[in-house]
């Protein structure tokens, strides 16, 4: 063979030799990458809810009459002590020691209820200044350094929820005592009907609110007790979710609460002001039986931006259980368990020199988007996220061009 021809067949059989190597080499794996990161870290529980009015009133007939038509519509807004019905008194004579004695009976029950509306309010009192007293001492106490911001803000939200326990109980005092004086007037109207007049015995409303609900709009004869108009005070909404017993333990009172898809702009404030103690069973869509139980929720953001909300509206609750500030965050999509760790340690992908490197990492808590990190890793490290079952340690791998 002559020495051209040698040369030629060896640079042939080194190129294809070359080719079928790079044919068959292993191509570096295309993956998606993402950036750790360092902020605030939040885990929530996402749920359902309602709005309420926290207090409803119902004006009933206090006797036995003839009631006058009802002017007042649902919506239409009336003030404390406004007329909201009239009663013509209808007494029959077999009948008047028998309901002179229900009024007398009606008067005594009005009675009892102011006094406990009475010690209510005088309870909510010592529980407001309790709450003052130590909203004060861990004022000073966080001025020397000695609590944490959290327990300073725990004892605002005590003291402003006491507050609010107090300014209901002075509602509900004032409300007892409207009901003794009309309870007083039906008894005068039964034992002196001529009294009355024309004008009748008036019904007026307790508080300063809206119109909930007619009950009876016509004129018509009314037995003593009979429902007549609802009333609230649309500004005294709450929101209430029924919870998990299992996610309840963990929305504590005073947690922050986002609430979203309520039908307005934004995203209103809230607090957790209450866990009801007693829970229920609910039947999912699904046929499963759950225990549940109610949680309130107090709106804290200003009126003026949920004064479109009414009784009843659905919203989307979203309680803050854990928040962090300055956490080491990284996507949940990037962490997964590790296969040679007995405990259920936890590891993601680094990319490092175009090579997937396997880190080790400890998981604080997760939410559906995020985890937080507490050793493993630092923010500004890229890490492959999704990874396929191709990705392994050492492996050659590029970011996937979008």
């Amino acid at each position: 063979m002559k020495k051209k021809t040698w040369i030629y067949a060896t640079t042939a059989g080194v190129l294809t030799v070359a080719l079928l190597a790079w044919a068959f080499a292993p191509r570096p794996v295309e993956v998606e990458v993402a950036t750790v990161t360092k902020g605030r870290f939040e885990t929530s529980i996402d749920e359902d809810g309602k709005t309420r009015l926290r207090d409803r009133y119902v004006v009933s007939a206090p006797l036995a009459g003839l009631l006058a038509r009802i002017t007042l519509r649902e919506g239409d807004a009336v003030e404390a002590n406004a007329a909201v019905a009239t009663l013509q008194p209808v007494l029959s004579p077999m009948q008047d020691e028998r309901t002179l004695r229900e009024q007398q009976a009606q008067v005594e029950v009005a009675q009892a209820g102011v006094g406990l509306a009475a010690a209510r309010a005088e309870a909510a009192r010592v529980v407001l200044q309790q709450a003052r007293n130590e909203q004060r001492r861990t004022e000073q106490l966080a001025t020397q350094g000695f609590v944490s911001p959290t327990k300073l803000d725990s004892d605002r939200l005590a003291a402003q929820a006491a507050q609010k326990e107090l300014d209901a109980a002075l509602e509900a005092r004032h409300v007892a005592d409207h009901q003794l004086d009309q309870a007083r007037a039906a008894l005068g109207a039964v034992r002196s009907p001529g009294r009355l007049g024309e004008q009748g015995f008036v019904l007026r409303s307790p508080i300063a609110g809206r119109v909930l609900r007619v009950a009876q709009a016509s004129e018509s004869a009314v037995a003593i007790g009979t429902p007549l108009v609802e009333l609230g005070d649309t500004r005294a909404l709450e929101v209430v979710a029924e919870l998990l017993t299992t996610d309840a333990l963990q929305a504590r009172p005073g947690s922050r609460v986002l609430i979203e898809r309520w039908g307005g702009p934004g995203t209103l404030e809230g607090r957790v002001r209450h866990v009801e103690p007693a829970a229920f069973t609910k039947v999912s869509a699904l046929g499963v039986e759950e225990q549940r139980v109610k949680v309130l929720i107090d709106l804290t953001s200003p009126p003026a931006q949920w004064q479109a909300l009414g009784d009843g509206y659905r919203v989307n609750v979203r309680i803050i259980t854990r928040s962090v500030e300055q956490a080491v965050k990284v996507p949940v999509s990037a962490v997964f368990p590790r296969a040679d760790a007995a405990g259920g340690g936890m590891a993601v992908f680094v990319l490092r020199g175009g090579r997937a490197a396997l880190q080790p990492v400890q998981i604080d808590a997760r939410n559906g988007s995020e985890a937080s990190v507490r050793e493993g890793l630092s923010p500004g490290e890229p890490v492959i996220v999704y990874p396929s079952s191709a990705v392994k340690d050492g492996a050659r791998v590029r970011r996937r061009s979008v």
